[in-house]
């Protein structure tokens, strides 16, 4: 505990002189992620400085910082809090690797903790890969001799008891003196139970009434095992942190640690997510079913507009153009496709959706007045180019603040900003050239056609005829 303590108050002078932190407390003894309790874990809490008082990310802090931390001592790894308070401890991913063997040796399992986590660290998209199980910690093994103990009177139960008062001390009573209330500890005394080798110099009494050390029924053995055992789901865990590689998200990190999981991992050995890694781990694909109910819905209305199931493809079959923008210019800015991004590329369904029934209707309506499919489509491109221009631009320059955003959640405001942006671009530019010509081929494979067998499109008042009618009366 002192050598971690020493570590730990080293790192945190370290990190105190890197421009850009507030403030670092330290913790030796307990490790946050799992909130599990050793002598050779330890926490720092690293606060940082406002945005308008530092000119570096946290990630810019973080590589400096692992830079600087090299060589004093100890394994450190650095992570961010994670995106929502109270998922989990920390940014990135957390996971747990699960015994459901029958089998309960733990060096067996830190065996297979160790080569699973060798095979994570071969794959680019992970990184930051740390775990805090391990079976090597120094322990003492007390080891009873029953027929020893009844021999000499002893009950088990009450010599494990007496032992815990001694070593572990408990809480009997309180009392009030110079009014102030007072906490009674039972306990042997320090100089009692100073090495692991004094818990045999102890005594118990035993059924007559008599002292028996415990060094007559007892013995020490040193060994190894776990400092603590952790379940997961009532199976014994590994628990196992870790970040995405730079270009990497978190969906291709959970898809890179099922696919070695998956091929090896041996029999009866599995993986489960925790925290935020969980969500979106039972989440997966729910972005790309949402996206498909949008443009079903949108074929569906457009469909009920211009009564024929084919001339909505000519509108839905110009977005895929919008949508390529948007991630090339995600691509060439070196952002995530995330929650932020899927939103802007949903808002752009709306919007170049909206550019294209410009087109459209109004080649739909030359069309009905008598004008050919192809000089319907064109001079639909022609009346609506200005408008269509106008709109569009308009929108691209009220995202350029968002691409040039700085400060708190600048990263957010660049993703959104970024694919709307480059989704309108591509699909202005391009859509009023693609457009007028998916109507044409739209346009040709619904001429003649009706929604309905033998509709009529003649309103009923118009074919009544009210003088008829005078005359019969």
């Amino acid at each position: 505990m002192e050598q971690t303590n020493q570590v730990s108050q080293r790192l945190q002078k370290i990190c105190e002189k890197v421009e850009g932190v507030e403030s670092v407390s330290s913790l030796a003894g307990y490790e946050i992620m799992t909130e599990g309790r050793g002598s050779n874990a330890g926490t720092c809490l690293i606060n940082l400085k406002s945005w308008s008082e530092r000119s570096h990310t946290v990630k810019e802090i973080m590589e400096e910082l692992e830079e600087k931390s090299k060589g004093i001592g100890a394994i450190i790894e650095f992570f961010e809090p994670p995106a929502i308070p109270g998922f989990g401890a920390s940014g990135g991913f957390s996971m747990r690797l699960l015994n459901k063997t029958t089998n309960t040796d733990y060096h067996d399992f830190d065996k297979v903790n160790k080569e699973f986590m060798a095979n994570l660290g071969k794959r680019k998209e992970l990184t930051g890969l740390f775990t805090f199980f391990a079976a090597n910690y120094p322990q003492y093994e007390l080891e009873i001799d029953n027929k020893m103990a009844m021999q000499k009177g002893v009950t088990i139960g009450k010599a494990m008891e007496n032992l815990n008062i001694m070593i572990g001390s408990t809480y009997e009573q309180g009392f009030i003196k110079y009014n102030q209330f007072f906490k009674v500890y039972v306990q042997s005394d320090p100089q009692f139970r100073r090495l692991p080798s004094d818990i045999l110099n102890l005594f118990v009494k035993n059924e007559a009434g008599e002292m028996v050390p415990y060094s007559a029924f007892m013995k020490l053995k040193k060994g190894q095992g776990p400092n603590e055992i952790t379940r997961f789901n009532m199976y014994n865990s590994a628990a196992i942190q870790g970040l995405p590689a730079k270009g990497y998200t978190t969906a291709d990190a959970i898809a890179a640690i099922r696919e070695v999981a998956k091929t090896t991992l041996p029999n009866g050995y599995d993986i489960a997510f925790d925290g935020l890694s969980y969500d979106e781990a039972m989440r997966g694909n729910e972005s790309l079913y949402i996206f498909l109910i949008v443009l079903l819905f949108v074929y569906f209305v457009l469909a009920a507009q211009y009564e024929s199931f084919s001339i909505p493809m000519a509108i839905i079959l110009s977005l895929p153009v919008g949508i390529f923008g948007s991630f090339l210019v995600l691509k060439l800015m070196g952002l995530e496709n995330n929650i932020y991004a899927q939103v802007g590329m949903i808002m752009l369904v709306g919007l170049l959706g909206k550019n294209a029934v410009l087109i459209v209707e109004f080649a739909v309506q030359k069309r009905t007045q008598g004008a050919t499919i192809f000089d319907a489509a064109v001079e639909g491109a022609k009346v609506r180019f200005r408008p269509i221009l106008m709109t569009s631009f308009a929108f691209i320059a009220g995202l350029i603040p968002l691409i040039l955003a700085s400060g708190a959640g600048a990263i957010g405001n660049h993703t959104i900003g970024g694919s709307a942006l480059g989704g309108m671009l591509f699909g202005t530019i391009f859509g009023v050239i693609v457009v007028p010509g998916l109507y044409v081929i739209f346009g040709t494979l619904a001429d003649g056609k009706k929604l309905i067998k033998n509709e009529d499109l003649n309103p009923l008042s118009e074919d009544y005829n009210y003088a008829d009618n005078n005359e019969d009366k």
